[in-house]
């Protein structure tokens, strides 16, 4: 079969690998469509902490069960269409126990510690068949949006922890796939205004196909000053960090309105990760600073039957739709900034035809 290895930083491409085995516990998923992640843009870039090279990537799948394992007694069968997330819980921890998956304390994920779904086949281990995030797609729903559905969900977390609703004024610093995707879920839960920053001009143009109430160019403007001019002085009710820059943590602190609350969404680099926060804003202020990360299964079942819905333009996330021949050509336009998301198709008659 065809599957995208990574060998070293920067040395990646479609490779003829064999196909997995199924299973005895698992089952062997046909991949319909994969989509690209900002982490996967590290992974290639300069490699993966918890990824060991050569290694197939990939962890925003959606595919058809292709074949069970013999002592496979889970849900699925031969044919089930499924959006599959990479996280995978232990069921054992306290986390677990109480139901509060997205916090396991021994979570593994698919393409880390099983290889990626960049590939024609991805083979679903026990452990994720047992305690993984998947569910079927929706009837009606693109699967290649299902695939994307994993990211949407970890958005939806965050919201749900940040208690974003109606006449919310909320600011996202970071015009990516993320940043786009949290103007649209601001909108989804009543948000009054929603403001989005980036030091990119391209990735604030095509931001504005959600159709934020301002976008800020944050390379010409100070957008701290400009949140605050665009709230007459009151500052943000909610400011999402949809990117890994340090400085933009500092200035969440500064634009948040009295009782605030600041979702930090994107990781900081290890090396840089202790931002100056003026500490007496968030005192003074009464703001609240809460970190996001990762999903668990109902966050996935809240983003495929808001995507079924069809009420908010979330396909139009999907800027570029790729043979996964193409994945390094795709891959080498997401690392210099010029797509939004990109979703790669083991076969390219899976690619709807006028997109």
């Amino acid at each position: 079969m065809k599957a995208v290895v990574v060998r070293a930083p920067m040395d990646f491409g479609v490779e003829e690998v064999p196909v997995p085995e199924v299973p005895r516990e698992g089952f062997l998923l046909k991949v319909y469509a994969c989509g690209l992640c900002g982490s996967d843009l590290r992974t290639l870039r300069s490699g993966h902490i918890r990824v060991t090279l050569p290694w197939i990537i990939g962890h925003e799948v959606s595919g058809w069960v292709e074949e069970v394992g013999e002592n496979y007694t889970g849900p699925w069968r031969k044919g089930d269409l499924l959006a599959v997330a990479p996280f995978v819980y232990c069921g054992k921890c306290d986390f677990c126990m109480a139901g509060k998956y997205e916090l396991c304390d021994n979570y593994r994920e698919i393409a880390q510690a099983w290889p990626g779904g960049f590939a024609d086949y991805m083979a679903i281990p026990p452990e994720a068949a047992r305690n993984g995030i998947m569910q079927l797609v929706p009837p009606g729903l693109d699967p290649a949006l299902a695939a994307i559905s994993e990211p949407i969900s970890s958005c939806i977390h965050a919201q749900e922890k940040g208690w974003v609703g109606l006449g919310d004024t909320v600011a996202i610093i970071g015009a990516g796939p993320v940043g786009c995707t949290h103007v649209l879920l601001a909108r989804a839960r009543g948000a009054d205004k929603v403001f989005i920053a980036d030091v990119s001009e391209d990735r604030l143009k095509m931001a504005e196909m959600f159709e934020p109430d301002a976008t800020i160019n944050a390379a010409q403007t100070d957008v701290v000053a400009e949140v605050r001019r665009l709230t007459n002085g009151k500052g943000a009710d909610v400011v999402v960090t949809a990117n890994s820059v340090p400085v933009t943590q500092v200035q969440a602190v500064e634009m948040a309105r009295k009782g605030g609350r600041i979702l930090l969404f994107g990781g900081l680099p290890k090396h840089d990760s202790k931002p100056p926060i003026d500490m007496n804003i968030v005192h003074y202020n009464g703001l609240y600073l809460i970190g996001t990360t990762t999903l668990g299964p109902r966050h996935q079942y809240q983003a495929l039957k808001l995507l079924a819905s069809g009420k908010y333009p979330f396909d139009k996330l999907i800027t570029h739709r790729l043979p996964l021949e193409q994945f390094k050509e795709g891959a080498m336009l997401a690392l210099e900034g010029k797509v939004l998301k990109a979703v790669f198709y083991p076969k390219a008659e899976y690619i709807p035809a006028g997109t």
